[in-house]
């Protein structure tokens, strides 16, 4: 059989002869052939450019950094002496826990690689990654973490996280596995396993006295995304900015921005200042056109001692009170709108089924009817409501903070309260007396203050009939038996929609029996660039809590094929 072959023609001699046919063109010709050319290019690049768009994935890549702003400076760069919220951010940025929070906010192992709880609900068992290290790239062993949390139990060494692991044993079971034994069961626990474990190889041979003194206050080094790189201080020796780099050896992965920076100022008025002219790019507390806003978790009121002043004990006056308040007025005039009216315990943050403040059409109207219905008489030439049976008259001394927004809060009230006909006079402590001399032996009437509900939702220190008495949280000196069934019942559950159910039962509970005169949660609000991007803040019970997933913002990207996408650790992405 004959095969037929196609003629060769060397590969090298068509561009010779293509070239020799467009020489042998007309100028005319030349033009056109040129555009044609120019078009058909456009056309194929069109097209492997929709190709691209249609096939590749954007994804977070590392490079950029972030200039934040903040009030004050830090003085105790330590898990487990951090007081200020100065503090707790660089705490936040360089310390690592067993636990953590993802990209979407989710409570996730960080450290532990997986973790066990026992039946009971009193065992916790956590399994160390075999990859975390310290920033000085030593291992993140067993021992550290017995070491800290033992530490945080030193009663000598006075830390703020002494009464999350009091009555906790820690044990070491090897290198690389920990046990936690708690008296008794407490689903909230995994929130406290956050805690920044130190190494104990830095820390062992330091005092108690010494702690607050260690150069390592300053220069920490833990296992969290960011180290130190750089302080500049002023000529007093006081930090004016600390510089962070992105630690390439962080479990979850190295962070996507590479720096990270705080400049301190002394004032709101300078923050606000710097972030106007772009001396910084974030701050939170700083309101603009490209911030974020979220309710905190945090409730305020007047909490009202019935020990301290009998009025308070019936429950007609603890109605009217509640009810003359104007809460919309309040978060609008004194919030400037950043805020939520609550007439309950649970704030939005937490409870996302929970409603709204009542309203009324007429609400001094309202109060005065409660007022009236239970023998109230109002003495127009005395100007103040009477029970002439018992010859008493209702006036209400209010004492808080001198803080301004505290300040403008309770000269709201007292004119709401003024116009239902109730005398108010305002006594204002600085925050530190206010502790001190006022809530901790209970010496108030009404007292305006702010609860801050953690992330754990566990309300128990704050309405619990065993919290009435300091330490105690519960300042409205509240007592209920079906609050504190349900209050221990909430401490073991795991499931979030049980919690949620609950917390809705707790906040109508409590609410009917107007123990305090609930005002407004506020929201946090937090300045960001709009280049910024994996930003996720939700349930902010403190300012430090928009830091917690610092590793997963980013300001730069890059497409590649699904296949090629990147996976971080913790991460649903």
């Amino acid at each position: 059989m004959k095969l037929f072959r196609l003629p060769h023609f060397p590969t090298s001699a068509f561009p010779t002869r293509l070239f020799s046919h467009l020489r042998a063109l007309s100028p005319g010709d030349k033009i056109i052939a040129g555009v044609l050319g120019l078009v058909l290019l456009a056309l194929v690049l069109a097209g492997l450019y929709a190709v691209e768009r249609q096939f590749l994935v954007e994804v977070p890549s590392h490079g950029g950094g972030l200039i934040e702003g903040v009030v004050g400076s830090p003085r105790f760069i330590n898990p487990l002496l951090a007081l200020s919220d100065n503090d707790r951010d660089i705490v936040s940025l360089t310390y690592a826990g067993l636990m953590g929070y993802d990209a979407n906010r989710e409570l996730v192992p960080v450290l532990a690689e997986s973790y066990e709880i026992s039946e009971d609900g009193k065992t916790y068992t956590f399994k160390l990654r075999q990859d975390a290290v310290f920033t000085d790239h030593t291992p993140v062993t067993a021992e550290d973490v017995v070491f800290t949390v033992e530490k945080a139990q030193d009663i000598g060494l006075k830390s703020p996280e002494y009464a999350n692991w009091a009555n906790i044993r820690a044990e070491t079971v090897d290198a690389r596995t920990v046990r936690f034994v708690l008296p008794k069961p407490y689903a909230p626990f995994l929130e406290d396993a956050t805690l920044g474990i130190l190494p104990a190889h830095l820390w062992r041979t330091t005092s108690n006295e010494q702690f607050p003194f260690s150069p390592l206050m300053e220069e920490p080094v833990g296992a969290g995304p960011f180290k130190v790189s750089r302080i500049v201080r002023d000529k007093n020796g006081i930090a004016k900015q600390y510089e962070f780099s992105a630690f390439g050896d962080y479990v979850l992965g190295k962070p996507y921005l590479s720096s990270f920076t705080f400049v301190f100022f002394k004032t709101e008025e300078e923050l606000e200042d710097a972030v106007a002219r772009g001396r910084v790019e974030s701050a939170y507390g700083v309101a603009s056109e490209r911030a974020i806003r979220t309710p905190y978790s945090r409730v305020f009121g007047v909490f009202l001692n019935a020990s301290q002043n009998p009025l308070f004990a019936r429950i007609e006056v603890r109605k009217a009170l509640s009810i003359a308040v104007d809460r919309n007025a309040l978060v609008q005039d004194v919030l400037g709108g950043y805020g939520t009216p609550l007439d309950g315990p649970v704030p939005p943050a937490i409870g996302t089924s929970i409603a709204p403040a009542d309203t009324y059409a007429d609400p001094i109207a309202e109060a005065r009817t409660v007022l009236e219905r239970n023998g109230w008489e109002f003495d127009e030439e005395a100007r103040v409501y009477k029970q002439a049976k018992e010859g008493l008259e209702l006036r209400v001394t209010l004492k808080t903070s001198n803080v301004p927004e505290l300040k403008a809060t309770a000269e709201a009230l007292r004119a709401d309260w003024e116009k239902l006909g109730v005398p108010v006079a305002l006594e204002f402590f600085s925050p530190s007396d206010l502790s001190t001399e006022v809530i901790r032996p209970r010496k108030y009437d009404a007292l305006l203050f702010g609860m801050v509900i953690g992330r754990d939702r566990d309300l128990f220190a704050f309405w619990d009939s065993s919290q009435r008495s300091d330490p105690g949280l519960n300042i409205a000196l509240y007592a209920s038996r079906a609050v504190d069934t349900l209050l221990e019942k909430m401490r073991t559950e795991r499931e979030n929609e049980d919690i949620q159910k609950d917390l809705v039962e707790l906040d109508t509970l409590i609410s009917s029996d107007y123990p305090a005169v609930f005002t407004h949660a506020p929201d946090f609000v937090y300045t960001v660039p709009k280049s910024l991007q994996g930003v996720s803040i939700t349930a902010i019970a403190a300012p430090t809590d928009r830091l917690a997933n610092t590793a997963f913002w980013y300001r730069q990207t890059e497409a590649v094929w699904p296949a090629l996408a990147p996976m971080r650790s913790g991460t649903s992405q």
